[in-house]
Order: structure tokens, then sequence, then C-alpha cells
């Protein structure tokens, strides 16, 4: 009998201890996160393209206010879906913070794109589509530390070194074509200050909104990619079958 009872006694201790379960909330949480990522990842360049054929093409003029508005506020949407993951991190949520003010922003400037396509003329839309682009730029440049931030939190060092190093390269990236805008805003205002340069702006200065566009579409892929490979990261740990 007591052989007995030691040997199930030893078998007790070797069984392999249950797996805790999962906890419900962070559940809920990640996939709020894989939503908004989702969201990012398709409202980015459906965002760029709608406002600037609202801005430049008749195709989306008769829907008026409403493409830019929506995806804009599809961005907005997304970055909200974050703020339900790791609300206890101060750090974490300053950054989202900082973007939903940006995205926010952006909501409210993006009808302008609308009324400036009607009436190019008008310096108040002209100056309201120009403090859109500055914003969108600097949302960009949030989005990439936001993505930093949570990669500081995931359980992958090769992630969190990849998304670290393209993060830099894209708010270099970001500041540098705000840098570019500024200058060429300039000299096509004030042809005098070098003479050369400013005629060939002013000659290009119908097509120098698709230039920066151009410019943009670097820094736009990179954040893309980046936000793919967290999702992907966050479904094959978290939701893959068997864990």
């Amino acid at each position: 009998m007591e052989t007995n009872a030691g040997l199930r006694a030893q078998a007790t201790l070797e069984a392999p201890m249950p797996e805790p379960a999962p906890n419900p909330e962070l559940l809920r949480s990640l996939g709020r996160l894989v939503r908004g990522l989702s969201a990012l990842f398709w409202g980015l360049p459906v965002a760029l393209v709608v406002c600037v054929q609202t801005a430049k093409m008749e195709m989306l003029r008769p829907f008026g206010v409403v493409p830019p508005v929506l995806v804009t506020g599809w961005l907005a949407y997304g970055l909200w879906q974050f703020g339900y993951f790791q609300k206890q991190e101060r750090v974490w949520i300053h950054a989202l913070d900082k973007a939903k003010w940006l995205a926010l922003i952006n909501l409210g400037l993006s009808p302008f794109v609308y009324f400036w396509s009607r009436l190019p003329d008008q310096p108040l839309y002209d100056i309201m589509v120009l403090a859109l682009a500055v914003s969108g730029l600097l949302f960009l440049a949030s989005l990439n530390t936001v993505l930093r931030r949570l990669t500081a939190m995931l359980p992958d060092e090769g992630l969190r070194q990849e998304t670290r190093y393209f993060t830099v390269i894209n708010r270099c990236l970001v500041f540098g074509i705000l840098l570019l805008g500024v200058a060429f805003d300039l000299l096509l205002r004030f042809p005098e200050l070098l003479r050369s340069v400013g005629a060939i702006l002013q000659a290009l200065g119908p097509a120098g909104p698709l230039l920066f566009v151009f410019l943009v579409l670097l820094p736009l892929a990179m954040t893309m990619a980046l936000i793919w490979k967290i999702k992907e990261v966050i479904l094959d740990s978290v939701f893959s079958p068997g864990r």
C-alpha cells in the first residue's frame, strides 16, 4: 500500500503542470490592437490617395467633404483601438495620445481639401490645406514612435530592433520632407532668394504637390511594412492554434 501511494505521489509530482488560462481582458485588448493595426495598414494609403484625388481630380468631388472625412476618421478609429492595450504603461499612452491629437487635427482639417479644390485662390483654404499636409506628416512621424513603443512591450527582440531602426529612418525622412517643403514654398513665394532654382520651381509649381506625394511614399511604405510585421507577430504568438 505504501509503495502504491508513493508511486502515485511521484506520478503526481512528475505530471506536467496545466497551462494557465489566458486572460480574457488581455485577449480582448490584443484583438482590438490587431484590428487597429489593420485599420492603419489599409487606411494610410487610402487616406493619401483620397485626399489627393479630392484636391486634384474630379473623380471624388461630387461626394463633397465625405471621402476625406471618412478616411481620416478611419485612421483615428485605428489609433483609438490601440488605447485598450496596456493602459497602465505611461510612456506608451503618452506617445499614443500625441498621435491621437494629430489624428483629430487631420480629421478637423480634412474638409478643407474639398473646399480648396472648389476655391483654390482663397488664402484661408490654402493655409488650411498646407496645415493638413504638415499635420499629416507629423502624424506619420508620431505613428512611428507609437509603433516603437508598442514593440517594446512585445516579447520579440528581433522585431524591437527592426522597428527601432526603421522608425528612426522614417522620422528623419518625414522631417526632411517638411524642411524641403518649407524651402519649396519660400522659393515659390520669393523666387528672388535664389533666382535660378526659383524659376525652375515656379515652372514646376502645379506639379509640386505630386512630387511631395511621391517623396512621402517611401516612409509611408516602410511604416506599412512595420505595421504588417507587428500584426503578424501578434497573431503568430497569441492567436495561433496550439498556443
